[in-house]
This record gives C-alpha cells, sequence and structure tokens, in this order.
C-alpha cells in the first residue's frame, strides 16, 4: 500500500510516497513541485493540479493525505492556501483516490511526538523513519512524507482499536 502526502504551497507544493511494508516504511518517491516566478495564480495552480496527476497515475497510491491549513494573519495567503488545497482534493477525487485531511499540529506530533516541532526536528525524524540517507528537500517535501507518514499511523491505530474491539 502506497500513500501520498501532499504540503500545499502556491509556490512550492511538498509531496512524498510512502510504501507500508511488513516491517517498514518506505519512502517511493518525494519532492517540490516548485511555481514558475512571476507565473499567474491560474498557471501555478494548473502545475500542480497536473503534476499531482502525473504523479498519482505513475505510483496509483491507495490514499491521499493533505496538511490542512493553519492560521494565517494574512488573509490572502489563507485564500491562496486553500485555492491549492482544493487543486490537490480535485486531483484526489478525479483519480479515485480517497483523500483525508490533517491539521499541521496532528502531523508535527505523529512524527516528532510534539505538536510545536519547528521544521527541522520534522525534517530529521522523516529521515529517520524512513532510513533516508540525507534529510528530504525542500523542507515541503519533508512535510509532504510526515502527512503520509501520519496517515499510515492513523491506519494503524484504527486496525489496532478493530482489534481490541474483538477481543
Amino acid at each position: 500500500m502506497i500513500v501520498m502526502g501532499i504540503d500545499p504551497g502556491v509556490n512550492v507544493t511538498g509531496y512524498g510516497l510512502v510504501e507500508i511494508s511488513p516491517r517498514h516504511l518506505q519512502c517511493v518517491d518525494y519532492g517540490g513541485i516548485v511555481a514558475e516566478k512571476g507565473a499567474s495564480l491560474g498557471k501555478k495552480l494548473e502545475k500542480i493540479y497536473h503534476t499531482l496527476r502525473v504523479l498519482i497515475t505513475q505510483h496509483q497510491p491507495s490514499a491521499i493525505a493533505i496538511e490542512d491549513i493553519f492560521y494565517y494573519e494574512n488573509v490572502k495567503t489563507a485564500i491562496r492556501m486553500g485555492q491549492v488545497r482544493g487543486v490537490s482534493i480535485l486531483a484526489a477525487q478525479l483519480s479515485g483516490i480517497p483523500y483525508f485531511e490533517y491539521a499541521p499540529r496532528e502531523v508535527k506530533m505523529a512524527v516528532v511526538g510534539n505538536g510545536a516541532a519547528s521544521k527541522q526536528q520534522v525534517q530529521a525524524m522523516v529521515q529517520t523513519i524512513l532510513a533516508l540517507p540525507e534529510i528530504p528537500q525542500p523542507y515541503d517535501a519533508a512535510d509532504a512524507l510526515a502527512v503520509a507518514i501520519c496517515h499510515i499511523n492513523r491506519l494503524k491505530t484504527q486496525q489496532f482499536k478493530e482489534v481490541a474491539e474483538g477481543l
């Protein structure tokens, strides 16, 4: 089973694909969808959508986990982030893949054990959990991998609850 994580961003949208194997988690792919400087918002959203669709077709994830918007003081930034999230959700929906949303604090808690962890802490723990030879760059990609790991942890917790309830 492969889970795709997405860290939505207008200038860089991080993506990460994590495969669940019987013994460990394995990183399949990660990176950042970088917007062309000076491009219109429409062009940026188009690039994000098409790149996500290509990645989905290529890797065939079973689920897509998307980081939710956190509080922004700048309303314009929050609206743009919402638009990127919308494009990400649309890519999942049109691919027929279920998507799940996680708050940034929940992702950090699942990966680092601290909901207020720094980006560097998230990067280091993602590297450790996935046994990567180097810290994933850009940090948006590390965040996307963290979102995928968060979803996998949620799946494991649900499976454990189902087993416990059956006893």
